[in-house]
């Protein structure tokens, strides 16, 4: 495309920004809550325009729907109305946009905006300047673009939202400069600050992760105490906290469910899905349309087993594909984010040759699958059991991704075998064993001689308040959802 019309084009995006975010930061004249991530980005914007220069490339990986467009306009509200800062001076884009409709890659379009706009070169920059890049993943040197614009002015701040595969794609370079916020969908924490206004004790989810990760007399005695403080806390709540964590489960971790009719949740969740499908994995690896299909077929397969392994052999087998294809389909829909896998423990050939298990990121996204498919049933106690098994899968997931911890999340592969082996910094395993409807300890006890453990855990919801028992310590689910930070 020629110059000209690439700087109208940057010209129309600078002049609508405003009203842009006006309609993605509220509705119905409500705005909507800020979220955890959006206050650290606040912070870098605070220390950008201090003059601390180091952490202005931020990237924004994550899920479709999960609310990173949000944060972005939420920022550029912030850099308007609280910093004073011209609407010239903050440029707004989407890369899937930009790409689709001009064929033009994001490197030209800054290129214009500090050029043209501003009639200078980014070394000679004397204002600040602000890039809120959304869906970066669509051009494919987004990464040696944000390197290039961070090296050539310190008076840049780039935020750039994207798949999650945005975390696989930075090349070496780039990787050093940028400072990485995955958004992830909510928590039971994060769920109740936004919807309810109840705020959990300081530490709550630190004191948790220790009992955890410590399983001592100590930490156990601390997360009680914090435990005690949340469900103080919870009787603000005007129904039972049962009922509100089962709604938060079935449909309510993404932000735009907070208000919605549960069948609306799932008509969007299901939607997103199918746009990842669409955009996301098509994005990412060039397959040939008819593989459209076997990839829906595969969500499907997923949503609707048991907890269980899943190997590729046997995929392929279902669907009369070749294993090589369904195991490319799983990898590029892990690197989405729309699944996570959790790999057999033990040797390399044991990892190879044993099925792995996939959970989905968010248990709303299974919840809406089944309800598409007629397969729902909240009544159905096993339903529960899988969301709530997916539930700590995908939390043990977050925390490995923003804090390394666990090292390794992995199941035991043996018959009858725990849920989840966690690989502590200190080459200990910890079994967890979820159970929803029971209590049993045989099955950890077994788990914690094999693996010569020194505790084990068992996260239930028909125990009322965490407790040890020789070297078993219980967690109730509803106390376990408060494990990570909002």
């Amino acid at each position: 495309m020629n110059s000209e019309e690439l700087s109208n084009y940057v010209f129309a995006k600078l002049a609508e920004a405003q009203k842009l975010s006006q309609d993605n930061i509220k509705t119905d004249d409500t705005p909507f809550e800020h979220r955890k991530t959006y206050f650290r980005i606040e912070k870098y914007v605070d220390e950008f325009l201090e003059g601390y220069i180091e952490n202005r490339f931020i990237i924004m990986p994550g899920l479709r729907g999960i609310g990173k467009t949000t944060i972005l306009f939420q920022i550029y509200e912030y850099l308007r109305k609280e910093k004073g800062i011209e609407q010239d001076r903050i440029l707004y884009i989407s890369v899937d946009e930009l790409s689709t409709y001009l064929g033009a890659k994001l490197f030209e379009a800054i290129d214009v905006f500090v050029k043209e706009i501003h009639e200078t070169s980014p070394v000679n920059l004397e204002k600040e300047l602000f890039i809120l890049v959304d869906e970066a993943h669509y051009d494919k040197e987004w990464s040696q673009t944000g390197k290039i614009v961070y090296d050539q002015s310190k008076k840049i701040f780039l935020i750039f939202t994207g798949s999650s595969a945005l975390s696989f794609e930075m090349n070496v370079d780039a990787a050093r400069r940028i400072k990485k916020e995955p958004v992830f969908p909510m928590n039971f924490l994060e769920y109740n600050i936004l919807k309810n206004k109840i705020f959990p004790p300081d530490n709550l989810a630190s004191s948790l992760r220790d009992l955890i990760f410590k399983g001592d007399e100590s930490s156990l005695e601390y997360a009680s105490e914090k435990e005690n403080e949340i469900k103080k806390n919870l009787l603000k709540l005007d129904r039972p906290v049962e009922i509100e964590w089962e709604d938060f489960l079935f449909c309510r971790d993404f932000p735009f469910g907070l208000n919605m009719d549960r069948t609306e949740v799932y008509e969007r969740v299901f939607s997103m899905v199918n746009r990842v499908i669409e955009k996301d994995v098509f994005s990412l690896q060039s397959f040939n349309t008819d593989t459209r299909n076997t990839i829906s077929r595969i969500i499907t397969f997923l949503a609707l087993q048991d907890p269980g392994g899943t190997s590729d052999v046997k995929l392929g087998t279902i669907l009369g594909k070749s294993p090589k294809l369904i195991r490319e389909i799983l990898n590029i829909l892990e690197k989405t984010h729309l699944i996570l896998s959790v790999k057999p423990y033990g040797t390399a050939g044991k990892v190879i040759r044993k099925p792995w298990k996939y959970y989905f990121l968010s248990p709303s996204i299974n919840a809406a699958i089944r309800f598409k498919l007629g397969k729902y049933d909240t009544r159905d106690r096993r339903m529960l059991g899988v969301l709530a098994e997916s539930l700590v899968a995908s939390y043990f997931f977050r925390a490995k991704e923003t804090s390394n911890m666990p090292l390794g999340i992995f199941y035991d592969p043996r018959k009858n075998g725990v849920d989840f082996l966690l690989q502590s910094s200190d080459e200990g395993i910890i079994p967890v064993e979820v159970g929803v409807g029971k209590k049993d300890k045989s099955q950890i006890t077994k788990a914690i001689n094999k693996y010569k453990s020194e505790y084990g855990i068992v996260i239930s919801n028909k125990t009322s308040k965490i407790k040890k028992e020789g070297k078993v310590i219980f967690i109730p689910i509803i106390t376990f959802s408060f494990i990570q930070e909002a």
